[in-house]
């Protein structure tokens, strides 16, 4: 499987349309189905430069916001395309639904305020060389929001849009179980993300495929580490440019075992993983604070070297 956590490649496949395009009918839920515009329509001049700086730094977070990073994954590694593939949680249907109310951190987020949750969590900042995500105001936040207002040109505020988010994969009757994930993960994963889960490197040590678990990985405070997150995520998506091809068992099985491997703590954690557990996790479908194979899930791997 490759397995595309926020790109996972240079040639990831890029599907641009041509225009913003909202005049298709809504489905029947009420949906809207949108195109973001193409590459070639960025605007020269100032504003675009801002527009192709949050672009590069999308697709290649760890070399244009370094800094910030400490682990080996890409913004495009879970918004697919760039941040353009429907339901693999794409910035265009995010920026029309921020300003919003979290309960993950209990208070109204800008789209300034996710993405330094994103740089937290899913990028580990902790582990970065700042020690943390980028400061309020700076300007990687301003370049990336530049990016994300200009996908969904066309878009208005607070509109459904078709391919929002990430699917909502339907519970199985068998539920999920991490050592049938381990089968699948063998068979469909392996190949491209390693048998210890840690990804491939080019030459020079750059990512070619991520790490799905691990010190290289998105820590326990990233919404990947939800298995519901991570089936829906991975029954779309995965193996990439195969999405839809594993069944719904399966898919909640592989995530049930990537989400169950040791990973860097949560950076909220500040007494025990059991308080954290109950402060921050209670309410998820995670192996966060739960023992497996003796060890308990959440205790976090040592820095990445």
């Amino acid at each position: 499987m490759l397995f595309a956590f926020g790109a996972l490649v240079a040639g990831v496949i890029h599907s641009h349309g041509e225009q913003a395009d909202t005049s298709k009918s809504a489905p029947a839920d009420g949906k809207i189905a949108f195109t973001p515009p193409p590459e070639s329509k960025i605007p020269d001049g100032p504003g675009g430069d801002s527009i192709r700086h949050g672009m590069a730094i999308f697709r290649n977070t760890g070399t244009e916001a370094a800094q910030y990073v400490g682990n080996g994954l890409t913004c495009s590694n879970c918004h697919l395309d760039a941040g353009r593939k429907p339901l693999s949680a794409p910035m265009w249907s995010a920026w029309v639904s921020y300003p919003q109310y979290r309960s993950k951190n209990k208070k109204m987020n800008s789209m300034e305020d996710r993405l330094n949750g994103c740089f937290s969590y899913s990028m580990n900042g902790q582990g970065s060389p700042s020690g943390g995500p980028p400061p309020k105001g700076d300007p990687i936040y301003t370049d990336l929001e530049a990016y994300f207002h200009w996908l969904a040109t066309g878009a208005a505020t607070g509109a459904k849009l078709e391919g929002a988010g990430f699917l909502k994969l339907k519970k199985t009757p068998l539920g999920y179980d991490r050592l049938r994930g381990q089968v699948v993960y063998q068979q469909h994963c392996a190949e491209c993300h390693a048998d210890d889960g840690q990804g491939r490197t080019d030459l020079n040590s750059r990512s070619i495929f991520p790490p799905l678990w691990g010190p290289h990985s998105y820590n326990w405070g990233a919404g990947m580490t939800q298995v519901n997150n991570a089936a829906g995520f991975i029954k779309v998506n995965m193996p990439l440019g195969a999405g839809n091809t594993l069944t719904d068992q399966q898919a909640w099985d592989v995530a049930a075992w990537i989400d169950s491997q040791e990973r860097p703590k949560d950076p909220r954690q500040k007494g025990s993983v059991a308080d954290n557990a109950k402060a921050f996790h209670n309410k998820e479908q995670s192996f966060y604070g739960k023992t497996v194979d003796g060890h308990l899930l959440g205790t976090g791997t040592p820095p990445a070297h």
